[in-house]
């Protein structure tokens, strides 16, 4: 029975909903979109999985820190035949890895490093016993933050002898999920898709004229950990230089160096700070189960991430709150990177006509090599309906925060799933409000702790 190799190898009494179906179905020879929520266990799905099956499991992965914390997890659970793949691996540390392709169960890297010449062919040396492109959602993202690796991934696979493939996200309209079947998963294929709803997160928006004063408000008022998300690098140092000397806060965003990332997350993880500023570069694989608050600071740019970053709270299944602070024109910052997006596709189809590759900025060198798998006029094509579609989310985005009926219930109808049950504290629309506790109760808490206790707590 799957449920005795559950306990054997993680010692859980049971599957978490979605996650039997799931590994019956990759042992059963099928291709799989699997779609959970965030926060309900879609690594196990190709843990147990490799496990139960002969060869290595090659884990696709958007991002670094994202790899470094799936494999961080296998070493606390005793797994070493685990290896990242990336670009700050150095020469001798990629040949020894490569010299010992074999060994390993579980390789992580990015697309981009797949489909590297010289990776795909040591890697047409592998057993594979299965291919997980993990966060598959981001085969639909184009413009500023376009992956072609990611639409190019069929490629990987078709040299690779077409592996079985697990394709896992947190979030996919109906759009979405035919389009990652299309280009990821053959024919022989199945799809389980669970509710995007987390019914023990509450969803406040809070408009104010005043964010900073309303943020400093509610971050009085709670002891528990908490993250703040903002929408550019600039705006998360701002913040914390604003609230450091008032809070426990750090703050995190892919400019930061990686070893100092690694700090900050450890730090986070332990309670040694309270609250993290980020952009959406923190939050993919976070194990720490007790995120009490994800609040919002600026307007996220799609109601699909807005509900990948509220994922990230309450894992451990008690009450937590999303909260987003809202003030008027909020939107501009994506108004702005859209235009910036227009700009480089129009600067992109000049440089072409004028034949000037050489002066293609990092950006449209990608779009350039892409245009030539598609075609230059069909990729143009979608690089302007990309735009439009940025547009149309952003204002489904505007349309949650001033929406005049039950939050919960228009989240599940944009992912065309219906509300059943209103949960315990749904939302403010059902007369829900975060909890304040008076500022000079938390200090008095700290102030009635025994000298005996702190000292215990020092040795």
């Amino acid at each position: 029975m799957l449920e005795d190799a559950l306990f054997h190898y993680f010692q859980y009494k049971s599957f978490r909903p979605g996650q039997k179906e799931v590994i019956q179905s990759l042992l059963a020879g099928y291709d799989t979109l699997a779609v959970l929520p965030t926060g309900t266990g879609k690594s196990l799905c190709y843990q147990l999985t490799a496990y139960l099956m002969e060869g290595t499991v090659v884990i696709i992965t958007p991002l670094i820190s994202l790899m470094e914390d799936q494999l961080l997890a296998l070493q606390k659970a005793g797994i070493k035949q685990a290896a990242i793949i990336n670009s700050q691996l150095t020469l001798a540390e990629r040949k020894y890895v490569f010299q010992r392709l074999n060994s390993y169960k579980f390789l992580f890297l990015s697309p981009e490093m797949l489909l590297q010449p010289e990776v795909l062919q040591h890697f047409k040396q592998l057993k594979i016993s299965l291919l997980v492109v993990d966060e598959a959602h981001c085969i639909s993202q184009w413009g500023i933050d376009f992956r072609p690796e990611y639409r190019n991934l069929s490629y990987a696979k078709k040299q690779l002898q077409n592996p079985l493939t697990l394709a896992l996200t947190a979030t996919a309209t109906t759009v979405v999920k035919k389009e990652i079947g299309d280009l990821l998963l053959g024919a022989k294929q199945q799809s389980f898709c669970y509710s995007v709803d987390r019914p023990n997160i509450s969803l406040t928006v809070i408009k104010t004229q005043d964010k900073f004063t309303e943020l400093k408000k509610y971050l009085s008022a709670n002891s528990k950990a908490g993250l703040i998300y903002c929408a550019t690098r600039k705006k998360v140092e701002e913040l914390y230089y604003q609230l450091k000397n008032m809070f426990s806060v750090g703050y995190y965003h892919g400019g930061v160096d990686s070893s100092q990332r690694k700090i900050l997350q450890d730090q986070f993880i332990n309670n040694k700070l309270q609250f993290l500023i980020c952009t959406n570069a923190f939050g993919m694989g976070v194990d720490k189960p007790d995120i009490r608050q994800v609040i919002h600071y600026d307007l996220p740019d799609s109601l699909e991430n807005y509900l990948q970053e509220i994922g990230r709270s309450g894992r451990d299944g008690y009450p937590s709150d999303a909260i987003l602070f809202y003030q008027k024109n909020d939107e501009n910052i994506h108004y702005f990177m859209q235009q910036q997006a227009i700009e480089e596709r129009e600067l992109f189809s000049f440089r072409i006509a004028q034949k000037q590759e050489k002066q293609m900025s990092e950006l449209q060198q990608k779009w350039l090599k892409q245009s030539h798998r598609t075609g230059l006029a069909t990729f143009l094509q979608q690089l302007i309906k990309n735009e439009q579609n940025k547009e149309q989310k952003l204002q489904v985005m505007l349309a949650y925060i001033h929406c005049s009926s039950c939050r919960r219930r228009f989240i599940l109808s944009y992912f065309d799933e219906a509300l059943v049950d209103v949960p315990h504290n749904c939302c403010d629309f059902h007369g829900y409000s975060p909890s304040l506790k008076k500022v000079t109760e938390r200090k008095q808490t700290v102030e009635l702790k025994s000298w005996q206790s702190i000292l215990l707590k020092m040795f």
